[in-house]
């Protein structure tokens, strides 16, 4: 399998359109997307871990102070809980499918074999150092812009179902009781920049709500929600 980052021309196409910025340093862009096994194989090309130390630095400033000010009433341990699901490597992972880094990051033979475009670890921190690349192009404003974009709905998303308001999981455990199981069909209208996203959440063939949201996951969420209430009779929350 070959490197599909080796033309850091053609990644920054790719990434442009999820970043909605192009990296205009070509260089920064191709240094965030090399892990140390390519590096280790090709002298004189260098790896992410230096623009992955900055990125994680940077993230967490960016959505701190998007808590800080999303969430006014937030007290000082609920903000570090939002921060640290959002920040944590699954998340990041997560963000890396979207930006289809698995297809973009260059790795050595020796990771590529052992399934590297799939581990999180690896994923995870190429996020960052894209992070921090940006940065370095463009500011803080910039980074900001795209934690609002692709972290702030995972943050509003954690404030709205903690625990007990996880409705899919609720839904999944009374569906799967009664021998059924629960899926999700997802669509997206709007500009990047104000998606909006429609769940209908079916089992055994029927169609049983329709969610929306600002996020794939929150309009599961809501359809998950819309067929409890359903069930129950009244809203679940009461």
């Amino acid at each position: 399998m070959s490197n599909a980052a080796s033309e850091p021309t053609g990644a920054a196409g790719r990434l442009e359109a999820a970043l909605a910025y192009r990296i205009s340093d070509d260089t920064l862009l191709t240094t965030a997307l090399t892990h140390g096994s390519y590096a280790s194989e090709h002298p004189g090309a260098a790896d992410y871990q230096r623009l992955e130390f900055l990125g994680d630095a940077v993230l967490e400033v960016a959505v701190t102070r998007y808590v800080y000010e999303e969430f006014p009433e937030a007290t000082e341990g609920e903000m570090t809980l939002l921060r640290a699901g959002v920040v944590s490597e699954p998340a990041l992972a997560s963000v890396a499918r979207e930006w289809g880094i698995p297809q973009l990051v260059r790795l050595g033979r020796g990771e590529e074999l052992t399934g590297g475009r799939d581990k999180e670890s690896i994923l995870s921190d190429v996020v960052e150092s894209l992070l921090a690349a940006v940065y370095l192009d463009a500011g803080i404003e910039q980074v900001e812009r795209i934690v609002r974009e692709y972290w702030a709905p995972m943050i509003t998303e954690r404030a709205e179902t903690p625990g007990g308001r996880d409705y899919k999981t609720r839904l999944q455990e009374i569906l799967v009781a009664d021998g059924r199981d629960v899926e999700y069909a997802v669509t997206e209208t709007g500009p990047q920049h104000a998606r909006r996203f429609t769940a209908i959440a079916r089992s055994s063939g029927d169609d049983l709500a329709t969610g929306t949201g600002t996020s794939k996951k929150r309009a599961e969420q809501d359809a998950a929600r819309r067929v409890l209430d359903g069930f129950a009779g009244r809203s679940v929350d009461q």
